[in-house]
């Protein structure tokens, strides 16, 4: 059976094995601290055209996120997203877990809105509620949409306005930076506070970049780091694979592909007369499929079930990533018309 159940079903991308076997001989110093995150940071600099941003190297996404929210606030702040946020719903209560409140209005194609957060600051007014400090949000979300510039700018102007920081979480990064109308790196550097590259789900076999833009979320982040047990001792691994990712623009074309695949999917389910619960141009699907055509296509492909529509319907999720074969792509499709 072949699984779309997620993007990182598989182990790295051949170009971050290679790189990291032929530095495998290679002494370094640890804890990020050694040459090849030294390069990395170099490449990702330049492409976000500023010297003035921290970048660190963390293990993992649940890591990544409490480790920045648990350091950016104070005990009595919380964090705002949407109930589908990954924070809230995926990482077994890591945030709340460093003792910090999230806060939650239900998605609209899974983004979160300015009027919702509007409505979160008014509800929490003073000092016997917590107090509101940071937004949250994805890129992509957790239902495969993006926000584009224009959405990402208007976010951070009411953050600005409002004295809250903006965190974006970038795990699926690469999906939307092959767009025009998404923010590129540059953007997100300008109008965020802080953000993660993701690289676990985008050709690596594990490991973020961290960007902190903000001033006030910069001071002794490291010791944040290390206390999360988010510092790896051979973070030239880190580095070694973001150097390679950013090295010939390999994660925009890791990107471009994993797209090209779902939307191959995509159109195949279309011409069958499936529906999407969101539209997404991004490498995760949600088709609407009828009781029969899951256990259909369950025979021979893997999927992740979302929800029950009703009785007869549920909502299933497919993910393409940088090792998904266009071939398999396309059989899946004829498979899918057999049923048809």
């Amino acid at each position: 059976m072949y699984s779309f159940a997620s993007d990182y079903l598989e182990g790295a991308h051949p170009a971050v094995l290679e790189a990291i076997n032929k530095t495998n001989d290679v002494q370094s110093v640890g804890y990020g601290n050694d040459d090849y995150c030294f390069n990395a940071s170099k490449l990702l600099k330049n492409q976000l055209e500023r010297n003035d941003v921290d970048i660190h190297y963390l293990v993992g996404g649940t890591q990544t996120n409490m480790t920045v929210i648990s350091s950016a606030l104070r005990p009595y702040q919380a964090v705002i997203t949407v109930d589908s946020g990954h924070i809230n719903v995926h990482e077994t209560g890591a945030v709340e877990f460093t003792g910090h409140k999230i806060l939650t209005r239900p998605h609209i194609n899974g983004k979160l809105h300015i009027a919702m957060i509007d409505s979160i600051l008014k509800e929490n007014v003073d000092e016997h509620m917590v107090q509101p400090k940071m937004v949250y949000i994805s890129q992509t979300t957790e239902y495969g949409t993006y926000y584009t510039l224009n959405e990402l700018k208007e976010l951070f102007q009411y953050c600005q306005n409002h004295h809250l920081y903006l965190f974006v979480d970038g795990a699926r990064l690469g999906s939307s930076l092959v767009f025009e109308d998404a923010p590129t790196l540059k953007d997100l550097a300008n109008y965020c506070d802080v953000f993660y590259i993701g690289g676990t789900k985008m050709g690596a076999l594990f490991g973020e970049c961290l960007v902190i833009v903000n001033d006030e979320l910069k001071t002794d982040f490291r010791y944040h780091i290390k206390q999360k047990g988010a510092m790896l001792a051979k973070g030239r691994l880190l580095g070694v694979q973001f150097e390679t990712l950013f090295s010939n623009n390999l994660y925009f074309k890791i990107g471009k592909h994993e797209n090209e695949c779902a939307e191959i999917l995509r159109k195949g389910f279309e011409e069958c007369g499936y529906t999407m619960y969101v539209e997404s141009k991004t490498n995760q699907l949600f088709p609407i499929l009828d009781n029969k055509t899951f256990e259909y296509i369950s025979k021979k492909y893997i999927m992740t079930f979302m929800f029950k529509v009703d009785d007869d319907h549920v909502c299933v999720r497919l993910v393409t990533s940088w090792a998904t074969s266009l071939q398999v792509c396309h059989e899946f499709v004829e498979y899918l018309k057999q049923m048809s």
